[in-house]
């Protein structure tokens, strides 16, 4: 009974620990050859609204700048990293990002700690790759 008593908060929080992941939706895909991948720079714009009430905290759009950063260095929130691998350039994704994936549970700015985040993104560029022209787009 003690070793039951012990087991189920465990299994519950493996549950929950599970449950955190990032989830990508596909609204735009290319064909390519070169796809994005770890220790690249890439350039992106993206607009950020709190999954809660769908306000918008951040969008590269407004500046007419994309956000270049180098992925899977921890440049930017973990989401990122992971959600923003084997893209084409031009694809777009809408990325929603759990805490634990985000800023935890700290405050950003006018992002309230524990905020679920959602990045809708487009893939500007790859350093050193140029864009293939008559790619297969596919709108979803």
């Amino acid at each position: 009974m003690r070793l039951q008593t012990f087991l189920l908060p465990l299994v519950s929080l493996a549950t929950f620990a599970a449950a955190a992941e990032v989830t990508t939706e596909y609204t735009l895909t290319n064909t390519c050859s070169r796809k994005t991948q770890r220790g690249d720079s890439i350039e992106v714009h993206y607009r950020g609204t709190l999954a809660s009430d769908g306000s918008v905290f951040d969008t590269s759009y407004k500046r007419g700048q994309p956000l270049s950063f180098t992925v899977g260095k921890g440049m930017v929130i973990k989401g990122w990293d992971e959600g923003l691998l084997d893209m084409c350039i031009g694809d777009k994704r809408t990325l929603t990002i759990p805490p634990e994936f985000g800023y935890g549970q700290r405050a950003m700015g006018s992002i309230p700690a524990g905020s679920t985040l959602v990045f809708e993104t487009e893939l500007m560029g790859i350093q050193g790759v140029e864009k293939e022209e008559g790619g297969k787009k596919e709108e979803l």
